[in-house]
C-alpha cells in the first residue's frame, strides 16, 4: 500500500427487479422530524458530499471519480429524481432514481448517513424510493446491491419487494484519503 494505495476489492454485485408496487408502504416513524425532499439542479459539491457520506464505508466511489461534466451530464437530466433525507433539520442520506431507461426506473443509490441509521428510518426511507420509483411509470424497478454495501441491504430490499435476478463478480478500486478529499472538496 505504498503512495496511498489501496488494493482492489472483489465483490459479488447482486441485481433485484420489482414488477408491481408493493401493497403498502412502511409507515413514517412516529417522534421524528423528517424530511424528504426532491432536488432541482442540485449543486455538484453537493451530490459529491451526500455520496461520500453516505457511501465512504461502502466504498461507493464511482461518481467521485467522475468530471464536473460527467457528473453534470448525469444528474442534471431533466427526468433524474435525486431526493435528500433531512432528519432533524441535517443532511441524512439520499436516493437517486434513474428513470431514463426504456419502461424502467433504476434505484440507482440508495443510503443513509451513519448517525441516520438504526433508528427505524431505513424501511420507510426505502419505501419512500420504492414509490418515487413507481411514480414515474414504468413496468419495473431495478436496484443493485453488492457484498461491500451494508448487511441489512439485501434482506431489507426483499422484504419491500425486489427479487433477485443475476448476480456477477466485479472489481472495485477503492479511493485513498487523498484522492476521495481531492474529489469532494474540489474548488
Amino acid at each position: 500500500m505504498e503512495n496511498g494505495a489501496l488494493e482492489d476489492i472483489e465483490v459479488t454485485v447482486t441485481f433485484l427487479e420489482m414488477h408491481v408496487p408493493p401493497a403498502y408502504s412502511p409507515p413514517l416513524p412516529y417522534n421524528r422530524q423528517i424530511a424528504l425532499l426532491k432536488t432541482k439542479d442540485i449543486p455538484l459539491h453537493f451530490y459529491r458530499y451526500l455520496m461520500d457520506r453516505v457511501g465512504r464505508k461502502w466504498h461507493w466511489v464511482n461518481v467521485l471519480r467522475l468530471s464536473d461534466e460527467e457528473l453534470s451530464a448525469g444528474i442534471h437530466r431533466e427526468d433524474r429524481d435525486i431526493r435528500v433525507l433531512y432528519l432533524d433539520g441535517a443532511p441524512a442520506g439520499f436516493f437517486d432514481l434513474k428513470p431514463h431507461l426504456p419502461e424502467e426506473v433504476e434505484l440507482a443509490y440508495f443510503g443513509m448517513m451513519e448517525h441516520a441509521t438504526g433508528q427505524g428510518i431505513g424501511r420507510w426511507f426505502l419505501g419512500a424510493a420504492i414509490a418515487a420509483a413507481w411514480s414515474h411509470g414504468p413496468r419495473r424497478v431495478t436496484v443493485q446491491t453488492c457484498t461491500l454495501d451494508h448487511p441489512a441491504a439485501l434482506p431489507l430490499y426483499q422484504k419491500l419487494g425486489f427479487a433477485p435476478v443475476a448476480q456477477k463478480k466485479e472489481i472495485v478500486h477503492p479511493m485513498a484519503f487523498a484522492e476521495r478529499a481531492a474529489s469532494v472538496m474540489r474548488p
